[in-house]
C-alpha cells in the first residue's frame, strides 16, 4: 500500500459547488455545504499535520482518522467511518457520489459476488482530497475532505466520464495534480484527469486502450483490469491486468512513462515468468521493486529493468489460498500483507525473499476479505459481504512488529448492501 499525505501542497481552494446528499451515522452527524454557504476553505497540505504515534520507540507512524469503502450500489455512496485512538471503528457518514455501481457479471452471466469489480483501488485518497469510481454511470468523482471531521465530505464539481466503461480502480499524484482511471469493461484502458478548485477536468480525449475484448459489465475475474498505480515519483503509471490461465491467456504488467508531467500514451506490456494473474499491488518504500498478488498462487516481488520490464525477484505460494488478489505495505512491520476473497485470513509476507512470515485465521464469521489498507498501527480490511452475510471491516493490530497482527475488531458499517467495494483512508 503506498500513501501520498499532501496534494497540491500550499495550494487553498474555495468550494462553493453544491454539496451532494449527505446522510449522518452515529452520534458524531455530519453537514453539508451548499451554494448559499459561504464556502469551505481546505488547505490540501493538513492532512500532514496529522496526529502520529510512536511504535517499538523508533518508528513515528500516522494512524487514520477515518477509514472510506464505496457500497456500489445502484446509488452509489461513499461510507466514512469514524477511527478511534485504539483504531476501532464507528459509523460516520454516507456520502452519494451522483453516480452509480454496478457488478461484474460471472461465467454463467449473473452478477459476480461477492468480488464485485474485480479489481483494488476503487476510491483513494491524497491529502485533503477523495476520488470514487462510479462503474454503473462510467464516471468517477472527487471530494474534499474535512479535516476537523474527516468524515464529512463536499463533492467538488460533477462527476466526470471516464472514456471507457465499468471504471474499477483510480490512482492519484500529488506531484502531477492528477488522478488516472482504468476502465475494465468493453471500454478497457486508462483516462487521465487534472485536480483543481473546480474538479476533476479530463486532459485526454481518447482511452490508453488495453485489447481484453471485454464486455460490459466484463465476465470476469479473469481477463479483466485490476489496478493503476503511479510508482512512488509518480514517473510511471503502472497497471495490472489479469490473464486467463484456462486458455493460455497471460496477464501483464503495464508501464506508461509519465514524460513533462504527462502520462504517455504508449506503454511497456510484460508477463513476469510464473505469474498468470496479477492483481493488487504495494509499493515497497525506498525500493524500485513492486508488490503484487497473483490470484493463482500468492504473492511476488517485481523488480522493473530501465525499459520497465517486470521480472519475479522473489514470490510466495499461499497454500490454502483460494484467491488472494489484494495488498498493502506496512511501514511499521516492513511488511506485505495480503488477503483473500474466499478464505477469511489475512497474511503476511516478507517482500524481499518471499517467506510467509504469518497466517493470522480469522474465526468471526466473514466469508473472506478484499481491499484492505496499512494507516499506522493498524490494518484494516474489507469483506464485502453476500446473501448471508453481512458487509464489514475486520481491524488488526500490528504494532508489536512482524508477526504480530492480532483481530482487535470486527465492524459492519451500517447503510452497507452486499456488494461494499474498494477501502482507502485519511
Amino acid at each position: 500500500m503506498f500513501r501520498i499525505l499532501s496534494l497540491l501542497l500550499g495550494v487553498t481552494i474555495l468550494v462553493t459547488d453544491a454539496a451532494p446528499l449527505v446522510i449522518p451515522l452515529g452520534s458524531g452527524g455530519s453537514r453539508s455545504i451548499g451554494n448559499g454557504s459561504p464556502g469551505l476553505s481546505i488547505d490540501f497540505n493538513q492532512a500532514a499535520h496529522r496526529r502520529t504515534c510512536h511504535a517499538g520507540g523508533n518508528a513515528t507512524v500516522a494512524n487514520a482518522k477515518a477509514v472510506y469503502l464505496l457500497t456500489n450500489a445502484a446509488n452509489n455512496s461513499v461510507v466514512a467511518l469514524k477511527v478511534a485512538a485504539d483504531g476501532t471503528l464507528s459509523d460516520g457518514s454516507i456520502t452519494a457520489t451522483g453516480g452509480q455501481g454496478m457488478n461484474g457479471v460471472d461465467a454463467q452471466g449473473a452478477p459476480a459476488a461477492p468480488d464485485a469489480l474485480f479489481s483494488q483501488g476503487a476510491l483513494k485518497v491524497a491529502g485533503n482530497t477523495l476520488v470514487a469510481v462510479n462503474p454503473g454511470s462510467n464516471t468517477a468523482s472527487m471530494f474534499l475532505i474535512d479535516p476537523a471531521d474527516p468524515t464529512k465530505l463536499t463533492m467538488v464539481g460533477q462527476p466526470v466520464n471516464t472514456l471507457g466503461e465499468f471504471p474499477i480502480s483510480v490512482t492519484i499524484s500529488a506531484k502531477l495534480s492528477q488522478a488516472c482511471v482504468a476502465n475494465s469493461g468493453a471500454k478497457a484502458g486508462i483516462a487521465c484527469f487534472s485536480m483543481s478548485a473546480c474538479g476533476l477536468t479530463p486532459l485526454d480525449t481518447a482511452l490508453r486502450t488495453f485489447a481484453l475484448n471485454q464486455t460490459t459489465p466484463p465476465k470476469g475475474p479473469t481477463n479483466t483490469v485490476s489496478q493503476t498505480f503511479f510508482n512512488a515519483d509518480s514517473t510511471a503509471l503502472l497497471t495490472t491486468v489479469k490473464g486467463d490461465p484456462t486458455v493460455n491467456n497471460t496477464g501483464f504488467l503495464s508501464v506508461f512513462p509519465v514524460v513533462n508531467n504527462v502520462v504517455s500514451t504508449q506503454d511497456t506490456q510484460s508477463s513476469p515468468s510464473g505469474t498468470a494473474v496479477l492483481f493488487g499491488s504495494a509499493l515497497i518504500p525506498g525500493s524500485p521493486n513492486i508488490f503484487v498478488t497473483d490470484a493463482s498462487f500468492g504473492s511476488a516481488t517485481l523488480a522493473l529493468s530501465s525499459s520497465n520490464i517486470a521480472t519475479v525477484s522473489a514470490s510466495t505460494k499461499i497454500a490454502d489460498q483460494a484467491a488472494t488478489c489484494w495488498a498493502a505495505f506496512s511501514d511499521v512491520t516492513k511488511s506485505a500483507f495480503v488477503t483473500d476473497v474466499a478464505v477469511n485470513h489475512l497474511v503476511e509476507v516478507d517482500t524481499t525473499s518471499g517467506a510467509l512470515i504469518k497466517e493470522t485465521n480469522s474465526t468471526n464469521g466473514n466469508p473472506g476479505l478484499i481491499d484492505l489498507v496499512s494507516a499506522g498501527n493498524f490494518i484494516y480490511a474489507l469483506s464485502p459481504g453476500n446473501a448471508t452475510t453481512k458487509a464489514a471491516v475486520t481491524v488488526f493490530d500490528v504494532s508489536g512488529g512482524q508477526g504480530s497482527a492480532t483481530e482487535i475488531q470486527n465492524f459492519f458499517p451500517a447503510g452497507v448492501a452486499d456488494s461494499a467495494q474498494g477501502l482507502t483512508f485519511y
